[in-house]
Parts: C-alpha cells; structure tokens; sequence
C-alpha cells in the first residue's frame, strides 16, 4: 500500500518578495483565490500571511487575516487553513541605540501575535520555535514568549505546526511537549535554505529528521532553487512536504511560478516516487486534528 502525503502551500508569505514577481497575491481576494487554486491542484493545507492591501507589505492585521478565512470557508472548500504566528518577531537594533528597535522592527508581545488565531479557530496555527538570524534581521522568538504562544493554541484547540530552522529548536520543542504545552502527535516543519539557517542538503534533513520525537509528523522544505530536491528528499525520508511563492518563485529559469503550478509539480514528485497526495480529510486524519470549528 502506498503512503499519503500531505501538501502544504505557503501561498504569500511575510518577507518582501512580493516586488519581484508579476502576479503576487497581496489583498485578501487574491491571497484566498491563490488558497483556492493550490486546493484544486491537490494541496491539503494552506499556510497564510497576510498583506497590506495598499503597499503589500507584510502585516499582522487580524481584520485582514478574517477577510481571507472568511473567504476560503464561504466557498465551502475543504482545504485546511494554517495561519502564521509568525508575524511580530523581526528585530533589528538601531543604528544610534541597540537596545532600540530600528526601521523594520516589529516586535509584539506573544498575545498580540496569537489575536487572529484565537479569534478565527484555524485547524493549524505555526509556532516558530526558535531565534534565528533570519537574513540581516533577527527572528526573535524566546523561550517564555513560545509558551504563552503554545498555551494560547492548546486553549484555543489549534495545532500548532513547530516550525524549525536549526536543530536546535527541536531540542526546544521537545521541552515544551515534556511540559505539555504541545499535544501528540506533534507536527514539525524542518525550514531549510533561509539565510543563515540550516542549509537545504540531504544531510540536514536527515540529521533533523533524525532528532525528532517518536511518532512525531513532519514534513520539510527548501527555498528557491532547492524547494523541488528538497520535496523528494522530504517524501524518501518519510515526510510531508510544502511548497509556494512564500519560498520560491520560480517553475524554472526565468518562468515565473503560480502556487497552483508549485504544488502541481510537488504533486508529481510525490506520485512518482510511489507515494499518494493526501486529501485533507486525510491529512486531518494523520495530524490528529479535532472536529473543524467555524
């Protein structure tokens, strides 16, 4: 019998790359259509930032983020939504005071980050389990914050998908499983390729892999140019997989990509490996996830 795995698409992001390409999705229609197309093209969850309609610049508005929920649910897809905690981690210290966030910086406190999450119940909210530097900016995410931010999800009966960009974070991660912040099964994203972060090699993901908890789910991408090695890699060592503008926006040379395009092609990696893409109904199934509320 086959395996089923599940694909994730990271449909926008929150990284300024919504400049370099031609058809980004920035308002809440778009960013719900692009949820629709890679639906259709056989992804089970979507994974969402959102964006300032005017700049497209990211933001952590939550009225923005119920205009694209409200959106994917009126038009009775099945797709399962996973909404980015992300948001309110960027540091960057100023030029005249260190101690003073400079232009670029948004940090919030850890409620603040998980408002739209409680508000809109989502089958799956990210909890980014550790300070990295993400490119010239600090991702600041401390341990104390990450609790409350996981105690928030549990309470609010949302699965929190543990997102790790160094091996260090599962080592964290696992602290707050021990502690029972996070329920079985736990579901971990391995994020390689970022400036800075782990490397997107085999060997990496292999030695991730290999720190995660028993009975862990996973799954694991690269950006750019590695996001479509890395899907196989992901799928041989028994993992799901994610791909999307958020982390690359290219087919191939110089052909621009969709989401919907991405996830095609993630698609048929995955079959040809001898595997099955996995409905969401399914995909529910293997994560553990609760009945859906609205």
């Amino acid at each position: 019998m086959s395996r089923d795995v599940i694909v994730t698409c990271a449909v926008t992001g929150g990284h300024e790359n919504h400049t370099k390409h031609p058809d980004f999705p920035i308002t809440p229609d778009q960013i719900a259509a692009a949820c629709l197309e890679a639906r259709a093209a056989g992804a089970a969850i979507v994974h969402i930032h959102v964006r300032d309609p005017e700049t497209g610049t990211p933001t952590g508005e939550p009225s923005l983020y119920r205009a694209v929920v409200e959106r994917i649910r009126e038009s009775g897809s099945d797709v399962l939504i996973n909404l980015t905690s992300g948001y309110g981690g960027r540091f960057v210290p100023g030029d005249d005071d260190p101690h003073v966030g400079g232009p670029g910086t948004n940090l919030m406190a850890p409620e603040a980050r998980m408002i739209h999450v409680q508000e809109l119940r989502p089958d799956i909210c990210t909890l980014d389990v550790g300070t990295l530097n993400f490119g010239e900016r600090v991702f600041m995410n401390t341990p104390p914050h990450l609790r409350i931010m996981a105690q928030i999800a549990r309470d609010a009966g949302v699965k929190p998908e543990i997102e790790c960009f160094e091996p260090g974070h599962i080592m964290f991660a696992q602290q707050l499983i021990a502690e029972g912040l996070i329920e079985a099964p736990p579901m971990f994203q391995l994020c390689l390729g970022i400036p800075y972060g782990s490397p997107a090699i085999p060997e990496m993901m292999t030695l991730m892999r290999n720190l995660l908890p028993e009975g862990a789910n996973w799954a694991g991408f690269g950006i750019s140019r590695q996001e479509f090695p890395m899907v196989a890699q992901a799928v041989s060592l028994g993992g799901h997989v994610r791909v999307g503008l958020e982390d690359n926006l290219y087919l191939g040379k110089g052909e621009w990509a969709t989401n919907g395009k991405l996830v095609e092609r993630a698609a048929n990696i995955i079959r040809d490996l001898g595997a099955e893409v996995a409905e969401p109904a399914r995909a529910a199934e293997l994560l553990g996830l609760g009945p859906r509320t609205q």
